[in-house]
């Protein structure tokens, strides 16, 4: 297949997988590129055969057949890609990655107040990816990430920056994020306090404050028109950007490369639990 940089999404006939592939072509409209669908298995489907979603129902055709079926009436205007690989699932995910600007994977639901249940294939494929990769919920609809109604203004772009880590392959992704969807982004920081203070000790809330001032100033004059929101609070990251992202569009959170292929505490504790789709940026 053509080498062109595409929003990817892996589907394996699953209601979760489908959702997850809506989402990505919604993000594939919105950045004017094409969507690249991917089936893999470990037995490819001979050509002309139905594909049978583990533990579903068979349905004519293939499994990238109705997705892009339902794609393509869903959104008229969007250039799909269907990709048949054979090998096992998060190999054959991970290969794409190197061509993609961002790789779109889904989650089981599990019921309306709790957010994903991150299989192993997609959180092998977040751990390890090339390139960003963003994890949907099952039940994701376009008004979910809206104010309101499915046509209404997005809601805020969030991201979790980790100071000792300002990386600029974080930054850009979430300012270009939230540019994107003519939004507001909303930063967060949260730190916790060292394990033995003292009196004379200066308040570690306000020199953390003036490090985030000082990271997100140049952003600011890259995205002018973009409404940054900036907050430094105290205690455990994962907690505060579960709380915020009940009112986001999309969670943004960094993969440090030299960790290898292992999500941080923060990251495995919100891939697991946020309520809106979250994007694993890897960076330096």
């Amino acid at each position: 297949m053509s080498h062109q940089r595409t929003i990817t999404a892996g589907v394996d006939g699953s209601p979760e997988s489908l959702d997850a592939a809506d989402w990505a072509a919604r993000e594939a409209l919105l950045r004017e590129l094409p969507l690249h669908l991917v089936h893999a298995a470990v037995t490819p489907v001979p050509p002309g055969l139905p594909a049978v979603p583990e533990g579903g129902v068979g349905e004519p055709g293939t499994v990238l057949d109705r997705a892009t079926l339902h794609l393509s009436y869903a959104h008229p205007a969007l250039g799909i890609v269907e990709e048949e690989v054979a090998g096992h699932p998060a190999e054959a995910l991970l290969a794409t990655a190197e061509t993609s600007e961002l790789l779109v994977l889904g989650s089981r639901g599990n019921g309306a107040l709790t957010g994903l249940m991150v299989g192993s294939v997609a959180q092998a494929v977040a751990a390890r990816a090339a390139c960003p990769v963003a994890l949907v919920r099952a039940g994701e609809r376009p008004a979910d990430e809206r104010q309101g109604a499915q046509d209404a203004p997005y809601l805020p772009v969030l991201l979790g920056i980790d100071l000792d880590r300002p990386c600029d392959e974080l930054l850009e992704y979430a300012f270009d994020a939230a540019a994107t969807r003519r939004t507001a982004l909303h930063v967060v920081h949260a730190w916790t306090l060292p394990l033995v203070p003292t009196a004379s000790a200066k308040d570690p809330g306000v020199e953390r404050t003036r490090r985030l001032d000082a990271v997100i100033t140049s952003w600011r004059h890259k995205f002018p028109g973009t409404e940054v929101v900036q907050q430094v609070v105290h205690g455990r990251a994962g907690h505060h950007l579960l709380l915020e992202s009940a009112g986001a569009s999309l969670l943004v959170v960094g993969r440090p490369l030299a960790a290898g292929p292992h999500l941080g505490p923060t990251v495995h504790s919100v891939i697991h639990h946020v309520l809106c789709p979250v994007v694993v940026v890897p960076h330096a």
